[in-house]
């Protein structure tokens, strides 16, 4: 087979993925993923049900792919938001991303249920989708690293019963951080996807109206929980109420 062959044969199924993909998340915005088909996403396309299978052996596979490509999206939202902001301060760059996740999530709210909701019954992701899912933290472990090395971060001690789990999540996750401040990292990442998932899924109706707000006020909250505070306006400082590690 000569290249062009061959590169014709590989944009033509590249498009069929995509076809199949975009067909699969038009399915979850209307079922939700626990009533993914293939049939009926080959039905749809007016495919073969074992022409399909050639390029998605099974529902599991079709679903692992969309949930590395919404972490992947989530993903880049994050980075690209991070790197806009380079020139700000620490504090500045962690609620703009935080924002960045909120807005993409708001833009693809059956996306985002499916990698932040509710488990599909009978499918456990893979390991393929670990590094993908890591992408949105990691960017928060960088601003918090960059405040680290340069002002510090102002954390209060981990009380003495926590510090055994918080050194081995440091182990695991940061060993150039310190330990409090992995601990706060962790916290924070399970309430910055609560507050976005509250708001996703409705929980906010009625409780919040000026939602954009709240949420830039909660982020700045979370930053300041992190250890990260921003620069001083001049003045003084005051006592401090949490050390700098």
């Amino acid at each position: 087979m000569s290249s062009t062959a061959r590169g014709v044969r590989a944009r033509a199924r590249i498009e069929v993925t995509a076809a199949i993909k975009d067909e699969a998340r038009r399915q979850l915005a209307e079922e939700g993923a626990a009533k993914l088909s293939l049939r009926a996403v080959a039905r749809e396309l007016g495919m073969a049900s074992s022409a399909l299978y050639r390029y998605f052996p099974s529902r599991d596979d079709l679903l692992t792919a969309l949930i590395i490509d919404a972490y992947n999206a989530i993903g880049a939202a994050a980075e690209s938001a991070h790197d806009a902001a380079s020139g700000s301060d620490p504090a500045r760059r962690w609620t703009l991303v935080c924002e960045a996740v909120r807005a993409w999530a708001l833009a693809h709210p059956h996306e985002y249920a499916l990698i932040y909701g509710s488990p599909v019954p009978g499918y456990t992701a893979p390991q393929d989708t670990v590094p993908p899912a890591a992408r949105v933290g990691q960017v928060f472990f960088g601003i918090t690293r960059d405040a680290h090395r340069s002002t510090g971060l102002a954390l209060p001690e981990l009380p003495a019963g926590l510090r055994p789990e918080a050194e081995r999540m440091t182990a695991d996750l940061a060993p150039d951080l310190p330990s409090e401040a992995v601990t706060a990292l962790v916290a924070a990442w399970a309430e910055l996807f609560g507050l976005i998932g509250f708001e996703v899924f409705g929980q906010f109706n009625r409780v919040v109206e000026d939602r954009e707000t709240f949420f830039r006020h909660a982020a700045d909250r979370l930053a300041r929980g992190v250890g990260l505070t921003p620069p001083r306006q001049g003045g003084s400082e005051g006592t401090a109420p949490a050390r700098r590690v």
